[in-house]
């Protein structure tokens, strides 16, 4: 977790393009990371082929800062990935940087990986007693490595095996010579789409990312499936099922972006029906009227506090707006510091704030930093009474599976009652969806994941001591 900042952090988003005649692959691979950077803003890179060889380029910073040249003049080929990133496992490093672009025994092969392996230190410490030299921090780097050291005698066999050895969530796009190979793991805890339109294949994170390309027919990668794309056409097959799957249910809360859909679901619906739970669950204690004004904290707030007003019957208004250009740059290690970046980054409408109850609706709570300046923001624009509402459950244990969360110890919602919660908020309430109310939003709510809420993991993590278990 860095703890410069108090919201939950992104991890990675991954495309993959393949176009049967010669197009401008890196073209076509900047737009598509660029609607995919609120996924990962540390670092970003390309890898395509041209004239036989594996191009690669990356770098710490922005799509816009980093791939922008790629605009000036097009460079003609016919596969190509891409990569945004969020260190959640390994530091912000440019040796960290995807993708990632090895010649070895299996033949030149590039990867962009999206999620955790969760066995990744049971896996390297295999690989070291071997010999194998790692030259990241990164997990993603091992997934190359046993591909490599595998006995299979080609490169598709090594993969499956190796696919069958790791544990935890990976969606990734890889090119091997000059096929594009897409995989999600059995288990599907992060999301990847396959579109197509005209000769050409995108494989991409969230479905933004092929609306910026004008690709409307699509598909979801189906968990354990793997893909492969190349001048022959187009093959399918699937490493052993693992039922229920395990969906990360935090796509839908927080990370994707509302216009797009994840797991075949609508995010900006999945939001609105949330925010309608949490009316609801006002309503069950009574709070029919708990306040004059519901505001959104902007963005990821905005669709559930519209579900909260239209099922409450509360006016929703924008009482906070948001200046996007306060980056990460403003977001330092003090508690001033951090109180500083809330308000450049958001400022309140005093017109509609003044002398009214405010319901404050946001995403999630982590340690509670941020929102206690939020609460004090919007009290020194005059609201007469502030009732934080969350549409996520109480966040108390880490994820292994791609989202950086702090340990337990850090988790507010570990220390303190949500009465405890509001005191030191300085909020008049503080409410949460429960877990059963946002199953209650997800259609097929057996094949999510919920372990951040409620500690019961798809599959056995390394909890240790810092994290407040045992596994």
């Amino acid at each position: 977790m860095n703890h410069n900042t108090d919201s939950i952090k992104h991890f990675c988003g991954v495309a993959g393009v393949f176009c049967a005649n010669e197009d401008d692959i890196p073209a076509q691979l900047f737009y598509s990371l660029f609607a995919l950077q609120h996924r990962g803003q540390e670092s970003c890179g390309i890898a395509y082929r041209r004239d036989g060889r594996t191009i690669v380029y990356k770098d710490l910073g922005m799509v816009s800062q980093v791939l922008s040249h790629y605009l000036e003049k097009p460079r003609s080929s016919t596969v190509g990935i891409g990569h945004v990133r969020y260190s959640t496992h390994g530091g912000n490093k440019l040796e960290n940087a995807q993708p990632i672009v090895v010649e070895c025994n299996k033949g030149t092969i590039a990867l962009a990986h999206n999620g955790n392996i969760s066995n990744t230190a049971a896996l390297k410490q295999q690989l070291f007693a071997d010999g194998s030299i790692f030259q990241s921090s990164s997990d993603s780097e091992l997934i190359l490595h046993l591909i490599s050291r595998s006995r299979a005698g080609d490169f598709h066999s090594a993969l499956v095996e190796t696919l069958q050895r790791v544990e935890g969530a990976y969606s990734i796009t890889m090119i091997h010579d000059n096929r594009l190979i897409v995989v999600r793991d059995p288990l599907g805890f992060r999301p990847l789409y396959l579109g197509w339109k005209d000769g050409m294949y995108a494989a991409v994170s969230e479905t933004c990312a092929l609306d910026i390309l004008g690709i409307s027919e699509y598909r979801a990668v189906e968990p354990g499936e793997i893909i492969s794309i190349s001048a022959e056409g187009l093959s399918t097959e699937f490493l052993p099922r693992r039922t229920p799957h395990a969906q990360c249910s935090f796509e839908l809360i927080y990370f994707a972006r509302p216009d797009s859909e994840v797991f075949t679901h609508s995010v900006h619906a999945a939001r609105k029906r949330m925010g309608r739970a949490l009316a609801a669950g006002d309503s069950s204690v009574g709070n029919t009227s708990v306040g004059d004004v519901v505001l959104p904290v902007p963005d990821s707030g905005n669709s559930a506090a519209l579900g909260y007003s239209e099922a409450s019957g509360v006016p929703f208004e924008l009482g906070l707006t948001r200046n996007h250009y306060a980056g990460r740059t403003f977001i330092l290690p003090t508690t001033a510091a951090r109180e500083l970046a809330v308000r450049m980054k958001l400022h309140p409408v005093k017109h509609v704030i003044e002398g009214r109850s405010v319901v404050l609706v946001d995403d999630s709570l982590v340690r509670g930093t941020t929102a206690r300046s939020l609460v004090r923001l919007v009290r020194e624009a005059g609201a007469r009474e502030v009732h934080l509402r969350l549409c996520s459950p109480e966040i108390r244990w880490p994820c292994f599976f791609g989202i950086d969360i702090p340990t337990r110890g850090e988790l507010i919602s570990n220390r303190l009652t949500n009465e405890q919660i509001a005191e030191y908020l300085d909020a008049d309430s503080v409410r949460f969806l429960s877990i059963e109310s946002l199953r209650s939003c997800l259609e097929n709510h057996t094949d999510f994941c919920y372990a951040c809420f409620s500690g019961a993991y798809p599959i056995k993590v390394p909890i240790g001591p810092d994290t407040g278990g045992a596994s």
